[in-house]
């Protein structure tokens, strides 16, 4: 808690409070000037911008905001943590009794950050603070459990289901057996770009949400990427499979399996923090199993009916 900030009162105009301020000189940094009475009870505030520049006959009964967020004496740093992720303010007033006894400013979570007027510095330390705070409220391995294993879940079920797909494919595997040699690579590379895809939106969603035409963009660039990064790799192994085993079929459900399924995690690893902080979920929890699981669908699906649909043709 600070204690220098800068009282006005409520009767004064905007010059008569300035010249005040001059002869105050608070050592710290000025955010809100606090309007008291004789008794030191609070009765509003003024934004600095506010005050500064308004005329100097002008009030600052009628300047003032009335319905002040007041942080108790007795609350703690969790506390004003919660205020101020909820209202986005960079100082609150800390009362006792009914008075004000001082302040607490940004900078108390915000050690190294220089000029907290910038819009995306300070959505970038109201997110930091979040992070902070979810981690200080799990308090117990218990707690930990609850709130990661629903989600890993999708990973389960994500397994169950690519064994469900693989066993479709089981006489197209029995054919050709060459094609199993491929499977830990498919789901490896599609899984990798998915989760690029998913940090990639957390880095996005770290400051302001973004908007629907932002994400229209970022949506089509990530698919380009994908398209770029599946043909490269697919190239690859393809390559391989043409050098090692000699089989253009094996090559061309590599080429395709790879191709499609890299682009497709890509966009959907992108997109799902995005849906999830839309739903109110949190996504860096969340995104990553859910991204896992469409990785894995989309790669083996792809890789498996190109494979069946070339082995049907020869």
């Amino acid at each position: 808690m600070r204690f220098d900030f800068c009282r006005v009162t409520s009767d004064q105009t905007v010059a008569a409070a300035l010249a005040d301020l001059r002869i105050q000189q608070p050592q710290g940094r000025i955010i809100y000037f606090y309007v008291m009475d004789s008794e030191d009870r609070l009765q509003g505030v003024v934004p600095t911008r506010r005050l500064l520049m308004s005329q100097p006959e002008a009030k600052i009964t009628d300047l003032m905001v009335k319905n002040v967020v007041t942080i108790p004496s007795t609350a703690s740093v969790r506390d004003a943590c919660e205020l101020f992720l909820k209202h986005k303010f960079l100082a609150f007033p800390v009362v006792h009794n009914e008075k004000m006894v001082g302040l607490v400013d940004v900078e108390l979570f915000a050690e190294g950050i220089d000029d907290l007027e910038q819009t995306k510095q300070q959505e970038d330390l109201f997110q930091l603070m979040g992070v902070h705070l979810s981690a200080s409220q799990q308090v117990s391995p218990l707690s930990g459990f609850m709130s990661r294993f629903p989600w890993l879940m999708c990973n389960i079920a994500g397994g169950i289901l690519a064994a469900i797909l693989t066993y479709a494919f089981e006489p197209l595997l029995a054919k050709v057996v060459s094609l199993a040699l491929f499977v830990p690579v498919v789901l490896g590379l599609s899984e990798s770009v998915a989760i690029q895809s998913v940090t990639l939106a957390l880095l996005v969603l770290h400051g302001p949400t973004p908007t629907l035409g932002a994400l229209r963009k970022r949506l089509y660039r990530e698919l380009i990427t994908g398209v770029l990064l599946g043909v490269a790799c697919g190239a690859i192994l393809a390559l391989v499979a043409v050098v090692w085993l000699h089989k253009g079929s094996v090559a061309c459900a590599l080429f395709a399996g790879i191709g499609v399924g890299i682009a497709g995690s890509a966009v959907f690893g992108l997109a799902m923090p995005c849906v999830l902080r839309l739903l109110k979920r949190d996504p860096q929890v969340a995104a990553g199993p859910i991204a896992l699981v469409f990785a894995d669908m989309l790669a083996l699906t792809i890789y498996f009916s190109v494979a069946n649909w070339l082995m049907g043709a020869n």
